[in-house]
């Protein structure tokens, strides 16, 4: 199993003391710390496909190989849980796009969405909550948006297998509440070319959902139809080296994310794949918004040796 970084992590999504890091600079940081490969989302200013043509993805994937690290996958931000026509075929020519990018860029998975909903800015950094807020499907039944949903993969599934590329759905809500629904979208997309990205804290934090018992039978149930994770989650490094866990909000976050559990499992099962660290959430500490250069970076730096640990002591 190998750690990688996801370039949400040093867009500027979530901090406003420095600019965003670019595509190269993304990964230089990688490199820095010790990852293996790289995930790159596919949105400004990192890889949106309006600006990525084929010499700017041949460039950045020569950058990738000259510093020794795979882009391991890409990310979509799709949202195929509509009822609005106009909506769907937006959200399907953005991925088709995505898809001729994650192949220009050497990646093999790009990572899709069921109903991604979005995120807005407010004084410069990303927050989850107007957008939870303010989301609508006009109305429509829940059995309409699933099939939305299944009719978008299977027409998007013909794309990624001209190019290659495998989508992997996350079990991440709305619509997705637990990982069998994550499941039951697959199986009824019935394709080689849709398989999963099972990610642990999308299992739910409740003691329940991150018990070893249920994070156990969650990736055993997924098997290999696992293509590539990720991991969201915040550090204290101690002077004596131990690394610790901690929440990056306990009314968001009462339950920590049972990463040991979910990494034995994976190795129980045979998954050989990357386990991509995020940091994908505001950076709220001590009573005030952090940065990238006082916080976010060092968590970077953590999360990689934490990360590592889990997988060779597993």
């Amino acid at each position: 199993m190998k750690v990688g970084l996801y370039s949400i992590s040093c867009s500027g999504t979530w901090f406003k003391d420095r600019p965003a890091l670019t595509v190269e600079e993304f990964i230089d940081t990688a490199k820095k710390f010790g990852y293996d490969g790289v995930e790159i989302d596919l949105k400004r200013p990192h890889g949106s496909p309006l600006d990525l043509d084929e010499k700017r993805c041949a460039e950045i994937r020569a950058y990738a190989e000259k510093q020794g690290l795979e882009i391991c996958g890409c990310a979509a931000n799709n949202n195929f849980a509509s009822i609005v026509p106009e909506h769907i075929e937006n959200e399907l020519l953005m991925v088709r796009e995505q898809i001729r990018v994650t192949k220009q860029l050497g990646a093999k998975v790009l990572r899709v969405f069921a109903c991604w909903r979005g995120i807005v800015k407010r004084d410069g950094v990303a927050t989850y909550e107007i957008p939870s807020q303010y989301h609508t499907y006009y109305g429509a039944l829940d059995y309409e948006l699933r099939l939305s949903i299944v009719n978008c993969l299977k027409e998007a599934a013909k794309w990624a297998e001209e190019a290659g590329v495998v989508l992997a759905l996350q079990n991440h809500h709305p619509i997705i509440d637990e990982y069998t629904d994550m499941l039951d979208i697959v199986k009824w997309v019935d394709s080689p070319w849709v398989k999963c990205c099972l990610d642990a804290p999308c299992c739910g934090w409740t003691t329940e959902h991150q018990s070893d018992a249920y994070i156990t039978k969650a990736v055993r149930d997924v098997g290999d139809l696992q293509m590539i994770t990720h991991a969201n989650a915040e550090f204290i490094e101690h002077p004596d080296g131990k690394i610790e866990m901690i929440s990056f909000d306990p009314h968001l976050q009462p339950v920590l994310t049972n990463y040991p559990a979910f990494i034995r499992a994976l190795k129980e099962v045979g998954y050989e794949g990357y386990i991509n660290y995020e940091f994908c959430h505001m950076p709220f500490q001590g009573g005030k918004v952090r940065g990238y250069n006082d916080y976010i970076e060092d968590q970077i730096r953590i999360a990689q040796k934490y990360f590592r640990g889990l997988i060779e002591n597993a």
